[in-house]
């Protein structure tokens, strides 16, 4: 294959801009800026994982407590308050709503660092899933209106590789600075005075968010494309619109969290079924495991995105409803095997496939949602999509595993058999859900070529 010359680039390039969209150099700046705040949300929302020991110990709370950290308290307020801030983002300035978030979960996150009873970093918690919000339905609707389809699923794979990326640092520099700081002991700040080794480490995340979202203003707002772009849809025709594609909805909405449920349950007590049955320390649970997330997880999200984009330009308009499921399948029998095994060796092997398969529905799956949605509806369609998913997913799914171990097993050695029974079931009902769901979407697909807000004029904006 020879590379492109110059004049062919600069044509392609202007046949881009010709439709509306920005550069190509531009839209892939901005992807790797929304990208970065994404790595940031999620160290600040993963890096309790690592923690648990440390935080079980000083505010002396039980596994099903902790979830409620490690989760619960978190999804409850990032899903419920994502809605109204998707309508806000389909009507105002995306980069605006995703910087004030920015400063707004950093804050919290510095905040978990000054915690010093349960109420109060629950209380925290919250304030992060509220501000982490604004991030996705934004970052959705700006790269859905900065690239055509043919590369959407790719571009928002490579957005939603933040997610590993992000995981991944969590628990490697997490683990590196816990070891570090647990060295030197207790720490004592201007104005904070004595603070705890994981305390530290929330104060430390907070100043880097803080920074980053100066970086934020840099993204140019792109023209909005396609079915229904520029028009604001009253609230009574988003209802309708969605109603008349509950089914897709629900199938694709509750499939992809049943995966999301694994993978958060996983990345929550993975860490813990590493020390307790396995006897890891912590900075070698986090450069382990950390650099399997990272490393796995990034190559699962952006290898689905490239399957999408091809299977698309083979014909299969369900493309991306299709990886979601293929992603599962290829997951459910190795969660369920890993935990099982007596050497750490061969479950760490067993993790590889695992990370691998459960990252590859989460860049393709909002892209589905961008593809079957008016452009006026794409941010608060994108908020369902999260509430649903981080609901049943980060909502419940750490959650799961601890009542297995505290109220099933009885005991703390036994989570790994609340992995092996968790994950795998709700990989299976997941794979049911996306299988059966496909003819939905595919029809779905086709509703949308005759959409038309009512009180208002077909959009000036070709669709891509």
């Amino acid at each position: 294959m020879t590379a492109a010359s110059p004049e062919h680039t600069a044509t392609a390039t202007a046949a881009v801009e010709a439709c509306g969209y920005p550069s190509s150099r531009r839209a892939w700046i901005m992807v790797a800026i929304l990208m970065v705040a994404y790595v940031i949300s999620f160290i600040d929302r993963q890096i309790l994982n690592l923690l648990v020991a440390p935080v079980r110990r000083d505010l002396q709370i039980s596994d099903t407590q902790m979830s409620y950290l490690l989760g619960l308290s978190f999804a409850l307020f990032y899903t419920v308050c994502g809605i109204p801030i998707g309508r806000l983002a389909d009507v105002r300035s995306r980069r605006g709503v995703i910087a004030v978030g920015l400063v707004f979960w950093s804050l919290m996150t510095a905040g978990c660092g000054m915690a010093r009873s349960y109420l109060s970093f629950l209380l925290f918690r919250v304030g992060v899933g509220v501000g982490e919000a604004t991030l996705s339905p934004s970052a959705y609707s700006l790269i859905a209106d900065s690239f055509p389809q043919r590369v959407r699923a790719t571009a928002i794979s490579l957005y939603s590789s933040g997610i590993y990326i992000g995981s991944g640092l969590a628990f490697l520099l997490g683990g590196l600075i816990v070891g570090f700081a647990s060295a030197q002991g207790d720490l004592v700040l201007p104005l904070l005075g004595a603070v705890r080794p994981w305390q530290l480490v929330f104060l430390l995340l907070g100043a880097i968010g803080l920074v980053f979202s100066l970086v934020i203003l840099a993204i140019r707002e792109p023209l909005r494309h396609g079915v229904g772009a520029g028009v604001e849809v009253p609230l009574h025709d988003a209802m309708n619109w969605f109603r008349a594609n509950r089914r897709t909805l629900l199938h694709h909405h509750v499939g992809v969290g049943l995966v999301s449920f694994a993978a958060y349950g996983g990345a929550a007590w993975v860490p813990s079924f590493l020390i307790r049955n396995h006897g890891w320390d912590v900075p070698s649970v986090g450069i382990v495991y950390g650099g399997i997330t990272a490393l796995f997880g990034s190559a699962g999200i952006v290898f689905g995105g490239r399957l999408a984009d091809r299977l698309l330009k083979a014909g299969f308009v369900d493309a991306g409803m299709r990886v979601c499921l293929i992603g599962a399948l290829l997951a459910l029998p190795c969660c369920l095997l890993g935990p099982l095994m007596a050497s750490s060796d061969l479950a760490v092997l067993w993790l590889m496939p695992t990370v691998f398969g459960l990252a590859m529905p989460f860049g393709v799956a909002p892209a589905a949602i961008q593809d079957i949605m008016p452009n006026a509806l794409r941010s608060q369609a994108s908020a369902l999509y999260l509430f649903v998913v981080n609901l049943i997913g980060l909502g419940l799914g750490p959650t799961a595993v601890a009542l297995c171990t505290d109220y099933l097993f009885g005991d703390d050695l036994a989570v790994r058999y609340s992995l092996a029974l968790a994950l795998p079931t709700a990989l299976a009902v997941a794979s049911l859900l996306l299988a059966t769901g496909l003819p939905h979407y595919r029809a779905s697909v086709e509703r949308l070529k005759t959409w038309r807000p009512s009180a208002a004029p077909p959009s000036p904006v070709p669709s891509p």
